[in-house]
């Protein structure tokens, strides 16, 4: 058997790992993030222009950017842009509806009681949980410094 000396190995490990390319995924992420962002600001135009109140455009907005991120995850579009957009594609609200739908299709094949909806939640979970959990906190922290 071959024997190789560490310095050697530590230089041929060096020479096989991937050079992160930081800015370019950095630029990426911004770039794709500020245009979801701005498509969402034209569906924040599109609604007050149709006459809805702050609260109503706010609403449909959610709604549509939700949808619209369910519906890209479907047809798998929307883990394709997140393999090139990184974060880019996870911050907005879109994100959180992937992170959603994701798991519910890959275990539709255990059925949609034992697959999809007990799966549904398991990436978003712990981020809904947590988020409850600390609104309830400040929420009486809130109660009992303004009585």
């Amino acid at each position: 058997m071959n024997k190789i000396n560490p310095k050697e190995y530590n230089e041929y490990v060096q020479k096989k790992i991937p050079k992160p390319t930081f800015l370019k995924n950095s630029l990426w992420a911004f770039f794709i993030g500020g245009i979801i962002c701005t498509f969402g600001q034209f569906i924040i135009n599109f609604y007050k222009n149709m006459g809805l109140d702050k609260d109503g455009v706010s609403a449909a907005t959610a709604i549509t950017l939700v949808f619209l991120g369910a519906f890209f995850t479907g047809l798998g579009w929307y883990d394709k842009l997140g393999k090139r957009a990184g974060a880019g594609s996870i911050v907005p609200i879109t994100g959180f509806a992937n992170s959603i739908v994701s798991p519910a299709m890959e275990f539709k094949r255990e059925g949609f009681i034992f697959g999809v909806a007990a799966r549904m939640f398991t990436v978003a979970g712990p981020v809904l949980v947590y988020g409850y959990g600390s609104s309830v906190i400040v929420g009486l922290i809130y109660y009992l410094v303004k009585k």
